[in-house]
């Protein structure tokens, strides 16, 4: 017959017992957000303005049945959250929303990190085709607004692994 450990401790060895477990809940879930994490690409990438170094956590899209998925039927993306779609050749690219139900800000980025362009909230739902308007090889996608809220403009700088200074 099985006994229910808790039902044998005395009221004064209880408390210990309730913070022993809220520490396990609490390492539990700090490790599943890490493997989380690892196993869902996630890399900081660091954008510099005239405001300050801003850091965001992004997914990485560098294959093709990557980008071409790339945050469609996502219904939300926390603040500090972002996709870096990486191309191995800089040229010209046009991205659109098609499935993408959040608004978007769109930034094209060169091989050396500088910003060549910012297409600030992006239509949700629209297969109208959204240019870089120079070659680029990545481009990064935040939550709308966010390119306004740092104060992003074309020539400012993104550092992520990725991109060669």
């Amino acid at each position: 017959m099985s006994q229910i450990v808790s039902a044998s401790l005395t009221p004064s060895q209880k408390p210990g017992l309730a913070l022993i477990r809220a520490l396990l809940v609490s390492a539990l879930v700090y490790l599943c957000l890490a493997t989380a994490s690892r196993a869902s690409g996630l890399e900081t990438l660091e954008i510099t303005t005239s405001s300050g170094a801003h850091a965001f956590q992004v997914e990485i899209a560098k294959d093709e049945a990557a980008r071409e998925k790339g945050l469609m039927y996502r219904r939300f993306m926390p603040a500090d959250r972002g996709m870096l779609f990486e191309f191995e050749k800089e040229e010209p690219v046009a991205f659109w929303m098609r499935n993408t139900y959040i608004p978007l800000d769109m930034i094209f980025i060169a091989r050396d990190g500088a910003v060549k362009r910012i297409a600030a909230n992006a239509e949700p739902l629209s297969d109208t085709p959204v240019p870089s308007g120079a070659p680029v090889v990545g481009v990064l996608e935040l939550n709308g607004g966010e390119a306004a809220r740092i104060g992003l403009k074309p020539g400012d700088k993104v550092r992520a692994s990725f991109f060669k200074p």
